[in-house]
């Protein structure tokens, strides 16, 4: 198949490695899989791919050391797979460059989402991005604010990155639920999505009460707005 998507799996669990190859080429993408950190490390080493699956728990390491290794050496998009909801894990593994996670057990539906819509943010995303005091890097997933790090949370991130993908578009409430459902099912509404544009107007904007950077249109949605720079 023509341009197929390589996708590396790393799962130390041989049942769910087993299904998520079997979901994923029904999907048309090509999968890789490693059972420990040794593997993957030599597999990375020898192959390229165009986004992760990792596991965080490994019976030789952790999921956080591969990650750093991937970033480094490939620069592909990375979503974890932890059997641990708690914020800690999450903030960690965010922090250190991942551009999603998931919690087991997972929907094969959502994780196809957020494979795609992974793959689509890393096809067109500008390396860095600034706008009004506000720096982006998006291969280390650092946001800075007047050069201090603010941390945002998943839906905070993909929110941003929304917006910076689409810098000369109005985008309507309906294309951001959409767009957040890739990283969050259902519990994405009209009410949450208010929310959301709220916190992450806190930490980005100068003035929250007025936003530059991120513009209301009234009756529409919401657009970029100040000057940016992308490349």
């Amino acid at each position: 198949m023509i341009n197929m998507k390589k996708i590396f799996l790393i799962e130390d669990d041989k049942a769910i490695s087993k299904n998520l190859t079997l979901l994923l080429q029904s999907e048309g993408f090509a999968i890789s899989c490693a059972a420990t950190q040794k593997k993957a490390a030599a597999m990375l080493a020898e192959n390229k791919f165009d986004l992760a699956l990792v596991d965080i728990s490994l019976p030789d390491g952790n999921g956080f050391a591969i990650c750093t290794q991937i970033k480094q050496s490939q620069d592909i998009p990375v979503i974890f797979l932890t059997a641990s909801g708690d914020e800690a894990s999450v903030v960690t593994g965010l922090n250190i460059g991942a551009d999603d996670y998931v919690t087991k057990p997972f929907r094969p539906r959502e994780l196809v989402a957020r494979i795609k819509a992974a793959l689509r943010c890393a096809d067109r995303s500008p390396a860095a991005f600034t706008n009004n005091g506000l720096t982006v890097d998006t291969a280390s997933g650092i946001v800075k604010k007047n050069g201090g790090e603010v941390f945002l949370s998943a839906l905070e991130y993909r929110l941003l990155l929304v917006f910076i993908n689409n810098p000369r578009i109005i985008l309507t409430r309906e294309r951001l639920l959409d767009e957040l459902w890739d990283a969050a099912g259902e519990f994405v509404n009209n009410n949450t999505l208010t929310v959301y544009i709220k916190r992450l107007r806190e930490k980005i904007e100068d003035d929250p009460a007025n936003p530059q950077i991120i513009l209301t249109v009234r009756g529409t949605g919401y657009r970029l707005g100040g000057s940016y720079d992308a490349k």
